[in-house]
């Protein structure tokens, strides 16, 4: 009992209590700082998108990692504030962090490598948000560039957290104009010169009912002979993210003209 007396227990719960409140008032301050953050860089963004020459895809780009460089260093100023809270001096914790940081150094070298790597992706454009691109043996669009790490959404809804420091090699397929290409497999026997033109006749209709195609369809000729059927080859430079839909109009469009032209094939 002498034991539980020697304390002042009225005076611990009320300091106990008002650490409470000041913390509980410092996490509704931390996401009300966030929320008005987020929308302010959000904001600013749109207007600098519409008075600047642009791509969406960069402006993205460009919004998303001020958006994760906002958000690490609110992390950080809400870490700081609540060692104060607690009496605990920042600045003692940030004199150790070189102690600390030749110990965990070499751990660390993976998160300095995908920072600088990110950096100099976003410098030299390598790629922005909504681009097609293929990395190592991913390849989907980027719904995200951070410090740390990339995603990319595949086409099967996979998404991939790839680290900075993983994407050596970047294809890029969203930038300039894309190539439909199509190889259409004919019977040898066919006419040859007869089958060309009208596929050539598809590909002018397909050209004048698809403002995505930027050049051609055109029908380079016969790709491959075979003993049984020949491949002739149709090629058509389009918008980006669009040869695919070309490809398929295409390839409908010369399937219903072969059964017009020739019916009993299809019998």
């Amino acid at each position: 009992m002498d034991f539980i007396k020697q304390y002042d227990w009225a005076g611990l719960i009320t300091n106990a209590g008002i650490l409470l409140i000041k913390l509980v008032i410092m996490v509704l301050l931390y996401f009300i700082v966030r929320s008005l953050g987020i929308k302010i860089i959000k904001h600013l963004f749109a207007k600098f998108e519409e008075q600047h020459s642009l791509t969406i895809g960069r402006a993205h780009t460009l919004r998303s990692l001020t958006l994760n460089i906002f958000a690490y260093i609110l992390i950080f100023i809400f870490f700081v504030m609540v060692l104060d809270l607690f009496h605990y001096d920042p600045s003692a914790l940030l004199a150790g962090a070189g102690i600390v940081g030749l110990a965990v150094g070499f751990g660390a070298q993976g998160l300095v490598s995908d920072i600088v790597t990110g950096f100099f992706i976003l410098l030299e454009k390598q790629l922005d948000v909504g681009d097609y691109i293929t990395v190592s043996t991913f390849d989907g669009i980027v719904e995200q560039v951070g410090l740390r790490t990339t995603q990319i959404r595949s086409f099967d809804g996979t998404l991939h957290y790839i680290p900075n420091r993983n994407i050596t090699n970047v294809s890029n397929h969203s930038r300039g104009t894309m190539q439909a290409l199509v190889d259409i497999k004919v019977p040898a026997e066919r006419n040859i010169d007869e089958t060309i033109h009208i596929l050539q006749q598809v590909c002018d209709e397909t050209a004048a009912s698809l403002p995505q195609i930027k050049e051609g369809p055109n029908v380079i000729g016969i790709q491959e002979l075979g003993t049984s059927e020949i491949v002739i080859r149709v090629i058509a430079k389009t918008e980006n993210m669009e040869q695919w839909r070309v490809e398929r109009v295409l390839r409908k469009e010369i399937k219903t003209a072969f059964d017009r032209a020739f019916p009993k094939e299809t019998e």
